[in-house]
């Protein structure tokens, strides 16, 4: 049978069974993977050398990092600083959570981000007697928007500038503006979508005095050295180029240096990692690589890009939509190690500057269309899952969509505007 129908038939069946629920997403993506190396899509070699294990490890060793944290009760007490400060109001403790999350993640990576801050948002939502979907979906929006902002803030940004040889000051110079229009636009709309969501039920608010932060505290030697080491961490991502060293040894680095330092278990601290994340992850790079090695997607690439009869604003337009709707459904992480090609190519016949903006808002935008658009969302409803909460790839869609649709059109204007 062609190659090409094998890979595009296995795809559609594997992201019908994550769309559907019917099986549960870590599964079907593994089965999805699987199946393209028996049938001979892939050889394992290939399949194997296709997952990003930066991301892969990256993730695991920020949450072991983040387990240990856990432990100290800073959690909590960051929760109830943010109740207290939002005064109790759902929607107001909401804004402060989604701006936390979005300048943090310009700062770190998202995925990061959300890791340490899904747990923060389980406790304030209890506190407020509310439930946590509309904090956890909103952080997610919020966390894409902003790790849009600079080189470290979402992996494709770190594939882009590589491949362009785009400074971490370009970058920002370039990005930040329009992340930050993106986000104020998505605070008010936040009011609007979520407004149903954060009702609370009457009789239950909150005694704001009652919230007590003595005692959250619970090891606070551990503390300490967490945060000491987390700030090493920090720092070794910013420099990380000076250093030859990728942010997946950092962050391992960190999580075998706070168990050693602070004598945690490894039994309870790497057992309490998402595994089911990272094997969501390798399961989907694997099916993804399927789908590239037989040329689908970047035939589907160049046939609409060639639409644009070598126009720059329309290839730019077109560079920036098409990304996005393909970041939806196959994780921008894999998409954008396809377009950058792509995109090379283009640039021998025109400009190619606009170019690489319209690929990282597409795919960093993009990323919000789905629940599997992006990393960040993958670990949250991966953890959120974990604590009893599910979230539905449809829920998502619902305010998914409206988001992406905001910051496509913004970005659009934005890059016209600015380099057309």
């Amino acid at each position: 049978m062609n190659p090409v129908w094998l890979a595009g038939g296995v795809f559609l069946i594997t992201y019908a069974l994550i769309v559907t629920e019917r099986v549960h997403r870590t599964v079907a993506a593994l089965l999805g993977g699987v199946t393209m190396i028996l049938l001979g899509v892939v050889s394992q070699e290939q399949a194997f050398n296709a997952v990003d294990w930066n991301v892969i490890f990256l993730l695991a060793g920020m949450m072991a990092i983040a387990n240990v944290l856990r432990e100290t009760g800073l959690f909590q007490w960051i929760a109830v600083q943010a109740v207290r400060l939002g005064r109790g109001d759902p929607f107001r403790v909401l804004v402060i959570l989604s701006l936390v999350t979005a300048v943090t993640s310009a700062l770190l990576d998202n995925v990061t981000i959300v890791v340490l801050v899904a747990p923060v948002t389980l406790f304030v939502a209890a506190s407020l007697k509310v439930s946590p979907m509309p904090y956890l979906i909103a952080e997610i929006l919020a966390a894409n928007i902003g790790g849009t902002a600079t080189l470290i803030g979402d992996p494709p940004n770190l594939l882009i500038g590589s491949a362009a040889g785009i400074d971490f000051l370009t970058f920002a110079a370039n990005m930040v503006p329009i992340s930050l229009l993106v986000l104020i636009v998505f605070i008010g709309l936040a009011r609007i979508i979520f407004r149903k969501d954060l009702q609370v039920a009457e009789g239950h608010a909150l005694d704001i005095e009652s919230l007590d932060t003595a005692g959250l505290i619970t090891d606070h030697q551990l503390l300490r050295k967490a945060l000491i080491v987390m700030g090493g961490v920090i720092l070794g991502f910013l420099v990380h180029g000076v250093l030859h060293l990728e942010p997946a040894t950092i962050a391992l680095a960190g999580a075998t240096v706070l168990m050693l330092w602070g004598r945690s278990d490894p039994h309870h601290v790497l057992g309490e990692i998402e595994w089911t994340t990272l094997f969501f992850f390798i399961g989907l790079f694997i099916t993804v690589e399927a789908v590239v090695e037989v040329g689908i997607i970047e035939a589907v690439a160049q046939a609409a890009l060639s639409l644009t009869s070598g126009d720059l604003t329309l290839t730019s337009m077109l560079l920036i939509w098409l990304s996005a709707i393909a970041s939806g459904i196959i994780d921008n992480i894999p998409y954008t190690a396809v377009m950058i090609p792509v995109v090379e190519s283009l640039g021998q016949s025109m400009p190619v500057e606009p170019l690489w903006w319209s690929l990282a808002l597409g795919a960093d935008f993009g990323g919000n269309a789905t629940l599997v658009g992006a990393s960040a969302n993958v670990v949250v409803a991966s953890l959120a899952e974990r604590s009893g909460y599910r979230i539905r790839f449809g829920t998502f869609l619902r305010y998914g969509v409206i988001t992406t649709l905001m910051s496509l059109s913004l970005a659009s204007l934005y890059v016209w505007v600015r380099y057309l």
